[in-house]
C-alpha cells in the first residue's frame, strides 16, 4: 500500500467508527479493503477485554481462507466459565507474548523452518497453509482505558508464499492505531449501554444515555408498581454464615428480574432485600395482566429455586409481593451532584405498604383494589382477603390474593 491508500483506509475508518458501525461490519470492511490493495489477507482477529456483569471480552474474526465468501463472527468469551481451559489458551498465545514484554508486534515467518510449540494457535495455522504471521498489540494510557479494556490485539495471517512484504507490515502497524481507536469508541459505547442497563434499569438507563439527566424533570405515569421483599431475612442473616447472605440475595434476586424482565417490566431499584419496579404498557389492564403474570411466574421459580437450595443444604425463602396501579412521577431526584433515576409518589408508599401486609395476612402476594379496577380480566385469578387500613395511608382498602383454586393462564 502507498501513502495514498494509507490515508484513504485511515479517512474510511475514521468515518465509519463517527457513524457507529457495527464492530463485525467494520473490521469485515476494513479487511476487504486491505485485500482490494493488495495486501495477501486471509485471516484477522481482533480481540479486547470489556466491563461487563458477566462478560470477560470480545473476539471478532474475520477469516477469508475458506472456499465461500469471507466469514465474520463476533464471540464472547470468558466471565461464565464455560470454557475451562481460556487460562491455558491465554498464557500460550502470542497475545500474552505481547502483553508481558511490553513489545507491540510479534511477526512469525511460519515457512522459515522454525520449530512450533510455543504457540499452539500459530502451529494450527501453519499446518493450515499460512506461511506469515503478525500479532499486534495497541494499548491504551491510563485515562483512557476503563475496566479491563487497556489494550486492543489484533493478528493478522496470509497465506501467500511470500506472506506480507514490510511496506505492507509497516501499512498494518500504522492502520491498526486507527481501528483500535475506532474499536475503543465502540467499546465505550457499549459499556456505557451495558452499565446504564445494569445499574439503573434498562428504560431508565436507555432515557438517561438519550440526555433525560436534568434534576427535577419527571414524567407522569399510570403504571403498576411492584414491590417485594424476602420472607425472614433478618433472621437468615442473624443465623447463616455470612459468607452464604450475598449468593442468597443473588439467587432470589435473579429469579425475579427474570420473571419482571421476561413480561417487560423495569426494575427501578434494589433496597436491601427489596425490588422495586413498575410495569408501563399501553392500557392499564395489560400491565396489570404482565405483572400478575411475571408473579405467577416468579412464584414458581422461587419453588424449583428452594428445592435446590434445600438439597444443598442452604438456607431457604420466600418472597412477598404487593402489586398496585396508580400515578407516579418517573425522572430524577436528588442533589446537584448525586441524582437516581426513579418513581415516586402517593402510589409507591401504597405498594410498599400492601408488600408489609404479606406477613400479616399470611400471605405471599398481595393486590390493590385499584390493581384489580383496572384489570377485570384478571379478577377470576384473585379473591379478597378483606379490607383494612395500610399505615400511612388515610383511606382503607380491600385487598386480594391469587385464588389457589383458580386455573392458571394460558
Amino acid at each position: 500500500m502507498d501513502a495514498q491508500g494509507i490515508l484513504d483506509l485511515s479517512r474510511w475508518i475514521a468515518e465509519a467508527g463517527l457513524r457507529g458501525v457495527p464492530e463485525t461490519d467494520l473490521i469485515g470492511g476494513f479487511c476487504e479493503r486491505l485485500v482490494a490493495a493488495g495486501v495477501p489477507l486471509t485471516r484477522t482477529v481482533v480481540g479486547a477485554d470489556t466491563l461487563h456483569p458477566t462478560i470477560a471480552g470480545h473476539v471478532v474474526t474475520w477469516d477469508s481462507s475458506g472456499r465461500n465468501a469471507a466469514e465474520v463472527r463476533r464471540t464472547e468469551y470468558g466471565g461464565d466459565g464455560s470454557d475451562p481451559d481460556i487460562d491455558e489458551k491465554w498464557l500460550r498465545s502470542p497475545f500474552h507474548r505481547l502483553y508481558t514484554s511490553g513489545e507491540t508486534m510479534l511477526r512469525l515467518r511460519l515457512t522459515d523452518g522454525t520449530e512450533g510449540g510455543e504457540f499452539p494457535i500459530v502451529d494450527e495455522l501453519r499446518a493450515q497453509g499460512a506461511t506469515d504471521y503478525m500479532a499486534i498489540v495497541n494499548r491504551l494510557g491510563p485515562r483512557a482505558a476503563i475496566g479491563e479494556l487497556d489494550c486492543i490485539f489484533s493478528s493478522w495471517v496470509s497465506h501467500h508464499p511470500d506472506g506480507f512484504s514490510d511496506a505492507q507490515r509497516d501499512a498494518l502497524l500504522t492502520l491498526t492505531g486507527s481501528l483500535a481507536l475506532a474499536l475503543r469508541g465502540h467499546a465505550m459505547a457499549h459499556i456505557a449501554n451495558t452499565l446504564a442497563e445494569t445499574y439503573l434499569g434498562r428504560d431508565a438507563g436507555h432515557r438517561v444515555l438519550r440526555g433525560h439527566i436534568r434534576r427535577g424533570v419527571a414524567e407522569e405515569l399510570d403504571a403498576v408498581l411492584w414491590f417485594s421483599d424476602l420472607q425472614g431475612f433478618t433472621r437468615i442473616t442473624d443465623t447463616a454464615a455470612p459468607e452464604t447472605i450475598l449468593p442468597l440475595l443473588n439467587d432470589y434476586a435473579e429469579l425475579v428480574v427474570t420473571a419482571i424482565h421476561r413480561h417487560h417490566g423495569q426494575v427501578l431499584k434494589f433496597i436491601g432485600d427489596g425490588i422495586l419496579a413498575v410495569f408501563d404498557r399501553s392500557s392499564a389492564e395489560d400491565a396489570c395482566r404482565a405483572a400478575l403474570d411475571a408473579a405467577e411466574e416468579a412464584r414458581e421459580r422461587c419453588k424449583e429455586l428452594n428445592a435446590r437450595r434445600s438439597a444443598a443444604g442452604l438456607p431457604v425463602t420466600r418472597f412477598y409481593l404487593g402489586l398496585h396501579q396508580g400515578k407516579v412521577f418517573y425522572g430524577n431526584i436528588g442533589g446537584v451532584d448525586r441524582l437516581d433515576f426513579t418513581v415516586v409518589g402517593p402510589a409507591v408508599n401504597e405498594a410498599s405498604r400492601i408488600a408489609a401486609m404479606c406477613r400479616s395476612l399470611d400471605q405471599d402476594i398481595l393486590l390493590s383494589s385499584a390493581f384489580t379496577e383496572s384489570a377485570p380480566e384478571c379478577r377470576e385469578r384473585l379473591i379478597s382477603v378483606g379490607r383494612y387500613l395500610l399505615r400511612g395511608v388515610g383511606r382503607p382498602q380491600e385487598l386480594y390474593t391469587l385464588d389457589p383454586e383458580a386455573s392458571p393462564p394460558p
